[in-house]
């Protein structure tokens, strides 16, 4: 499945389901789409099949009616079964040939690279975008990386073109400005909204400054 590459730009949020946020999945992706985000991604690292199921569905709902892109993260039967547009494949997860030919027929397919060895070798998969990071530091999830920057990130827009590059990694209102500086045509978000006072209004200021450096 083919999209164009504007279709996974601008502010990614996930929808997260790590105890620690005071909203849950769905009620972070109801946040994001009425703050005006692209992409709303579902990370269940804690659910079980049954609550994944559920969560995405609903998650499917909201996306669908706000306009928004639906991925799920790390799997594409959940993703199939969820109706998502595209799914989000870790460095540990499946790699995207071995995806069924009828699942790659009806989900996009997102890659996350954390260097550039793994951005060289997801060059040659079968992907409609890249994600890169840790950009900056995070506590939003563990990594056995460390922050890559944005020259870094900049040289792996270069490299992936024409492929989308979506940054990830410790993202928040005061650096989104330098991940479009870089070129970046995304920025991936989670505790920048998820942690938020008012998920809605950071979710709204985060895409304004993203189109503000644009």
């Amino acid at each position: 499945m083919t999209l164009a590459a504007h279709a996974f730009g601008g502010l990614h949020v996930l929808a997260d389901d790590d105890p620690r946020w005071p909203l849950d999945p769905i009620e972070q992706a109801q946040h994001a789409c009425i703050g005006g985000a692209s992409v709303v991604q579902l990370r269940a690292k804690h659910a079980t099949d049954r609550e994944a199921l559920a969560w995405g569905r609903a998650i499917r709902t909201l996306t669908r009616d706000a306009g928004v892109r639906f991925v799920v993260n790390d799997r594409f039967d959940l993703a199939l079964a969820c109706e998502a547009d595209a799914v989000h494949l870790g460095q540990a997860d499946l790699p995207p040939q071995a995806l069924p030919t009828a699942a790659r027929k009806q989900l996009a397919v997102g890659r996350s690279t954390h260097d550039l060895e793994q951005a060289l070798s997801a060059r040659g998969e079968a992907i409609d975008y890249m994600a890169f990071g840790p950009v900056f530091g995070t506590t939003s999830k563990t990594s056995e990386y460390s922050p890559r920057g944005t020259d870094a990130l900049a040289q792996i827009v270069h490299l992936a073109a024409p492929l989308p590059v979506v940054a990830i990694g410790g993202i928040d209102v005061s650096n989104v400005g330098e991940i479009v500086d870089a070129g970046a045509a995304g920025a991936a978000v989670i505790s920048a909204v998820a942690a938020a006072p008012d998920a809605s209004l950071a979710t709204h200021e985060l895409v304004r400054r993203m189109g503000a450096r644009r």
